[in-house]
């Protein structure tokens, strides 16, 4: 209707023409391209000319017959094209929009002079890069030429260096440099970095459904070490998970793949959110992807939004723990089970309150219950929906969740502290096939010194010795369980108690004091992998009808306490008081009988008080406490997204970690600082099309030491051929080869 009625305005227009607006229409035919207003054609250029196309987008918009974003859509520019257009033609005219040389040098950089001196340069036995050097023009320069034949390269001679050198998988591969990228990358007319520019086109129309990895040939990538985690992050199911889960994103030059390696990746480089890639060059970043640049911000904001709407997070997390419980069921025997508070620092919204360790007090924020396996590797996490505690989350979804991953028959133990202690739950799980290991709670009798003998062995690998002593009790309302003590050299007797009367003491014990795995585990993801970051600041209806405690019985509450701390003061006052003698009070002198007054007013207080409190209900639904709109929670989908990768990128550095732990005495310590070294190492990216293959070459560390453990690191990664997903060209890792 709103077609008929613009065209009914323009009335002498061809039957297919494109109503643009009401005051202008589009026809192409026969190779040409006609602008049409009211009175009839106004201008025509050949449909194949670039120029002529956007000279007519500027006139169009420069008379005010359509709006900008009209005309790049119709024409298939972006309306950033047009504005720089609609400039150059105010300062320089039509011939401003004629195409620049591009390049130092013009269109014909190959002068005579030049290959004189270039060809002279490479007789003397000067590189391709030395030889452009010498002669003022860049070593892609001197390549083209000699491509060309234009120039040649005298046949290399054996070399008689006993030095080894690095190998290349291409040999003939022309490598950009960073200086050359940066300076193409910031002269591209269609934004920093944008170069596949007809591949976008077609992603603006919906006509592209993403964009492949293409690769080419570069020199000193800052950051491409990162790749190397690229198989271990493959293996934990990263991409075959995510496609499972969400199949597809809409049509657009960045995809479902390209997102999720960009998180990924993230993770790895320490960038700690979508904000900070702008801190980083994107076309560098852009290359590890295979495409032209990494995502810009909104865009990524933008792709992370339509996968949050799809709902499909907890989906995604729950096959990736299927895929790890499945891969390594051997490390389920044993759980470790904790909660981790994310503070919400924001005055917006009003959220329950969660004691946060590491503040030492109550702030509002969100309670994550994460399992670990029984290397404290991540295997799944619950998010509580208020401030549910480790109790009744480990009752009512933690195990039932662990006896579906570990299925039916098995017998598990789970690892945790005293927040989950409760004897009679020890019994109904025990029934079910869970053990429990934790502290004991309560104060409990000093055993005698001589009960403890020195255990040594080995458990996980790792050599321990304890001071330990074991007796079985029956603990008040619940089952008969083991309690192990350790003595330490101070005299202190740490309890635990377990409900495994298979597990050996010596593992007991280490098992139980081996929580700090897991609350390493915690800080290095807040540290290194922004585990508190939250991820977007929107927020989602929650239960109106949750218990809160009541405002107005908490009130009452804090008068009664000052109340009976003034009555004691009081009293205090009063046992002192000398008969005969006054004593100030209030700013006003007192004596016996006034204080004694005083007192019994208190006494009144209190107990009006107390009646008053008895009267209220503890708690109350949280609707009567917040008006209309306010009952919200921070909004889960994206979070669970985003995390769910996080523990993908960390279980992908862990998997790092063990395979180089021969090649460093201090595992512990020094392993994640290497990996961490490594991601954010130079290398050289050099795809050979006809092998099929695709080297990450190396350029070193910072330490020989290091350098020769990252040669073993390629050579094991080398081991599985892993293939770059969505190509064929399979990963192969070089380092530089020391001599020794």
């Amino acid at each position: 209707m709103v077609t008929t009625q613009l065209r009914s305005r323009l009335p002498l227009l061809p039957p297919d023409a494109e109503v643009l607006s009401a005051k202008l229409a589009l026809h192409r035919a026969e190779g040409r391209l006609v602008l049409f207003n009211a009175a009839g054609p106004i201008y025509q250029c050949r449909a194949d000319d670039p120029v002529g196309v956007r000279l007519a987008a500027n006139i169009a918009v420069g008379l005010g017959l359509a709006p900008m974003t009209v005309m790049a859509r119709a024409l298939g520019f972006h309306r950033v094209t047009l504005h720089r257009d609609a400039s150059r033609v105010r300062e320089g005219g039509v011939d401003a929009l004629q195409p620049r040389k591009r390049g130092p040098k013009g269109p014909h950089a190959l002068t005579p002079k030049v290959l004189r001196t270039a060809q002279r340069a490479l007789d003397a036995g000067a590189s391709m890069r030395e030889a452009g050097r010498r002669a003022g023009v860049t070593h892609f320069t001197i390549g083209r030429a000699v491509k060309q034949n234009l120039l040649t390269r005298p046949a290399a001679e054996p070399s008689t260096s006993t030095a080894t050198p690095i190998p290349t998988s291409s040999p003939s591969a022309q490598l950009s440099t960073p200086a050359e990228r940066a300076v193409e990358n910031q002269s591209s007319a269609a934004g920093v970095a944008v170069k596949r520019t007809e591949e976008r086109a077609l992603a603006r129309v919906g006509a592209l459904p993403e964009a492949t990895p293409q690769f080419e040939a570069a020199e000193g990538v800052t950051g491409a070490g990162v790749l190397l985690a690229l198989p271990a992050l493959l293996q934990q199911g990263l991409v075959e998970v995510g496609e499972r889960v969400y199949d597809r994103l809409s049509n657009g030059f960045f995809g479902l793949r390209s997102v999720l390696l960009t998180f990924a990746f993230m993770a790895l480089l320490r960038i700690r959110s979508p904000e900070q890639l702008t801190e980083h060059a994107p076309g560098e970043l852009g290359l590890l992807l295979g495409l032209d640049r990494v995502p810009e911000v909104k865009t990524l904001r933008r792709k992370l939004r339509e996968m949050g709407v799809r709902g499909l997070a907890r989906d995604f997390a729950r096959q990736l723990a299927e895929r790890w419980a499945k891969a390594e069921p051997r490390e389920l025997a044993l759980l470790y089970v904790d909660g981790h508070v994310r503070p919400y620092h924001g005055r917006t919204h009003v959220l329950p309150k969660q004691h946060v360790q590491q503040r030492g007090r109550p702030m509002p924020g969100t309670k994550d219950f994460h399992v670990n396996d029984r290397r404290a590797d991540p295997l799944f996490f619950v998010t509580a929906d208020a401030n549910e505690g480790l109790l009744a989350m480990l009752d009512a979804t933690l195990l039932p969740e662990v006896r579906r991953l570990v299925g039916p028959g098995r017998r598990v133990t789970v690892a945790f502290d005293r927040e989950g202690w409760s004897p009679r739950l020890f019994a109904k799980w025990k029934k079910a096939g869970f053990d429990v290991l934790t502290y004991r709670k309560g104060k409990q009798s000093r055993w005698r010194d001589a009960s403890f003998e020195v255990v040594r062995g080995t458990v996980g690998g790792e050599k321990v010795e304890y001071r330990l002593a074991e007796r079985e009790v029956k603990l008040r309302n619940g089952p008969l369980v083991r309690e192990v003590r350790r003595l330490t050299d101070d005299g202190h007797q740490t309890a635990i108690v377990t409900t495994n009367e298979q597990i050996p003491l010596l593992s007991a014990a280490h098992r139980m004091f081996s929580r700090w795995r897991q609350e390493n585990f915690f800080r290095y993801m807040r540290h290194e992998f922004a585990l508190d970051h939250l991820c977007t600041h929107e927020v989602e209806p929650a239960d109106p009808k949750r218990l809160v405690t009541s405002p107005e019985r908490a009130e009452v509450e804090k008068k009664l306490k000052a109340a009976r701390a003034a009555r004691t003061k009081l009293i205090e006052r009063r046992l002192g008081l000398a008969p005969g003698k006054t004593v100030r009070i209030d700013k006003r002198t007192v004596g016996e009988d006034e204080l004694d007054e005083l007192i019994a007013r208190r006494d009144a207080d209190i107990e009006r008080l107390a009646a008053r409190r008895s009267g209220l209900s503890k708690q109350v639904p949280i609707d009567t406490v917040l008006g209309p709109g306010r009952v919200v929670q921070l909004e889960r989908e994206r979070k669970v997204l985003v995390d769910a990768v996080k523990l993908v990128a960390y279980r992908a550095e862990s998997s790092l970690a063990r395979v180089i732990e021969p090649f460093f005495a201090r595992h512990q310590d020094e392993a994640r600082k290497f990996l961490k070294s490594v991601f954010s190492a130079t290398a050289d990216l050099v795809p050979d099309h006809r092998a099929r293959r695709l080297t990450v070459r190396f350029h070193g560390l910072a330490s020989p030491r290091a350098t020769r453990a990252l040669a073993e690191l390629c050579a094991l990664v080398n081991e599985d051929t892993p293939v770059y997903p969505g190509t064929e060209l399979r990963l192969h890792f070089e380092a530089p080869v020391l001599q020794e």
